[in-house]
């Protein structure tokens, strides 16, 4: 194992030590707490002793999430250094997930862009080599300003997308994967925008459903089938865009599940507002998004300020 900082050590399966009294470098430093992030817990003897020890079950795989876990090991860190210790972080290799889990503590702790934080963990470790999903997951959180927040729609995508890569396991949608219906529970008057079908002027979504995305090239774009790697999503659609692509709304439950492809149909007079494909489809600006929710511009009509009263025949129609 090898210090990056004053009560940091980076390491691999192979550095236990003796129960409590684990120690590296020329001055012997003991380690205190143990971050073990691997697909195995660490064995009882490695853990003896110690003030404080954490498991992030993981394996080395680019379609691993250990970008949900940064923040309680970065906080797991942050209280063994805190308190006068000195935490070990460490996977089978020491090579690619304690490095991620490092990197990202240096990013948050310390205010540097990955590619900085990365090259300081690769100077103290000149065989670190993270893999490409992780690298991807690192500079997402860096977009979020070093904090796993749910609500950014950075992070919405990225759940979406980790949902699709798993959808033919899934016997039950995650509850958390769907935003409330907005006709259920209507918020305020002019605290958000809101959209409701332009036919019955049921509310269907809020603004912050909207999964914005980079702009594509136009038909350019469509000169391929599919992006080589999905992109994260950035503009707002609001020039070339004719569809809207949203995140899952509780109303739309009945019609996802076990099928991957289809309409998706107001709830209340049924008439089409758009479909949705969880292996993705390709906006009208060229931007290929997925799992794609997309709802076209002119099946909605965008609300400012809805009178409580609208709200209230909203809530008649369901």
């Amino acid at each position: 194992m090898v210090p990056v900082l004053p009560g940091l050590l980076l390491g691999c399966s192979a550095d236990l030590g003796q129960p409590g009294g684990a120690t590296a470098g020329a001055g012997g430093v003991a380690v205190t707490a143990l971050l073990t992030v691997d697909a195995e817990p660490p064995a009882a003897a490695a853990t003896a002793g110690l003030d404080e020890a954490l498991h992030v079950q993981a394996l080395d795989q680019p379609e691993t999430d250990l970008l949900s876990r940064l923040d309680a090991c970065a906080a797991f860190i942050s209280r063994a250094r805190e308190r006068g210790g000195t935490a070990l972080v460490r996977c089978q290799a020491g090579v690619s997930r304690s490095v991620a889990v490092v990197t990202a503590y240096l990013m948050k702790t310390n205010n540097l862009p990955f590619e900085e934080a990365y090259a300081f963990v690769q100077a103290v470790k000149p065989d670190a080599k993270m893999n490409e999903g992780f690298e991807r997951q690192l500079k997402l959180y860096e977009k979020m300003g070093c904090e796993v927040d749910v609500s950014s729609t950075f992070y919405k995508q990225y759940h979406l997308q980790k949902l699709t890569e798993k959808y033919s396991e899934l016997q039950d949608l995650p509850w958390d994967v769907f935003a409330a219906d907005p006709n259920a529970s209507p918020p305020a008057p002019n605290s958000e925008v809101l959209f409701r079908c332009r036919k019955c002027r049921r509310l269907l979504f809020r603004n912050s459903s909207i999964l914005t995305h980079v702009e594509g090239k136009g038909p350019t774009a469509f000169a391929h089938k599919k992006l080589s790697e999905p992109a994260l999503l950035r503009c707002d659609g609001r020039s070339s865009c004719t569809s809207y692509f949203i995140e899952p709304v509780q109303w739309m439950e009945p019609a996802l599940l076990g099928v991957l492809e289809g309409q998706l149909l107001c709830p209340k007079c049924t008439s089409k507002l758009g479909s949705f494909h969880w292996h993705g489809e390709q906006c009208s600006c060229g931007h290929w998004v997925t799992p794609a929710f997309q709802i076209h511009k002119s099946r909605v009509d965008e609300v400012k300020g809805l009178p409580i009263r609208d709200l209230q025949t909203g809530r008649r129609g369901t």
